[in-house]
């Protein structure tokens, strides 16, 4: 888990399963939802359970759509604008839980300039935020932001070696791994010290 406000890795959800989904985990990961938090995730995390355990933990979530989610109830397409050439747009879905947690959820159309990697021409974002809190544009502006937790592992690999090849043992390999995201912690920690300082541009350059 990565507080991108603070650039700080501030939770880790382990399994000794190499083989186990992800998703697998998600229980663990909703013990640990708060009042108020907004969560961040890819598609791979956009499940039923998941979404609607925000929700009963009075939390909130921006989630990549995945195309097994059932929702109904859509109304039209609204266009909202556009967040570095790509357009925004959004509508009303309905989706439902057994414990009726979820109601109406916004969904947010972004249509990019580039297709992803896996071809895709536009993505859909879902979330609970109320409209006076969040608009579409900037729901859409949080989302591309989730990329920086791929800094984060890019930077656990290539300086920190967080994955020790020669380590069999699935609580060694836990014990390195955790080691480096502490590691991470203080560099990003010396990094912010220096940013307040020297300013963003300079910081970036000279590191």
């Amino acid at each position: 888990m990565l507080d991108p406000s603070l650039m700080l890795a501030i939770d880790v959800f382990s399994c000794e399963d190499g083989h186990a989904q992800e998703r697998s985990l998600l229980p663990q990961v909703l013990a640990t939802v708060e009042s108020d938090d907004v969560w961040i995730a890819d598609r791979n995390f956009c499940t039923l359970k998941f979404l609607s355990g925000i929700v009963a933990n009075q939390g909130y979530f921006i989630i990549r759509e995945h195309k097994c989610l059932p929702w109904h109830n859509a109304d039209e397409f609204r266009p909202i604008g556009s967040v570095e050439g790509e357009e925004v747009f959004e509508q009303s879905i309905i989706i439902n839980d057994d414990a009726g947690y979820l109601c109406g959820v916004r969904r947010i159309k972004v249509v990019l300039e580039s297709a992803t990697r896996d071809g895709d021409s536009e993505i859909f974002i879902l979330t609970n935020l109320p409209l006076k809190v969040a608009t579409a544009l900037v729901i859409a502006q949080i989302y591309r932001q989730r990329w920086t937790i791929e800094t984060l592992f890019q930077i656990l690999t290539d300086i920190f070696n967080c994955e020790i090849k020669t380590l069999g043992y699935p609580k060694a390999a836990f014990f390195a791994f955790c080691v480096a995201l502490v590691s991470y912690n203080i560099l990003s920690v010396v990094l912010a010290a220096l940013r307040s300082i020297y300013g963003i541009n300079k910081v970036s350059q000279e590191v």
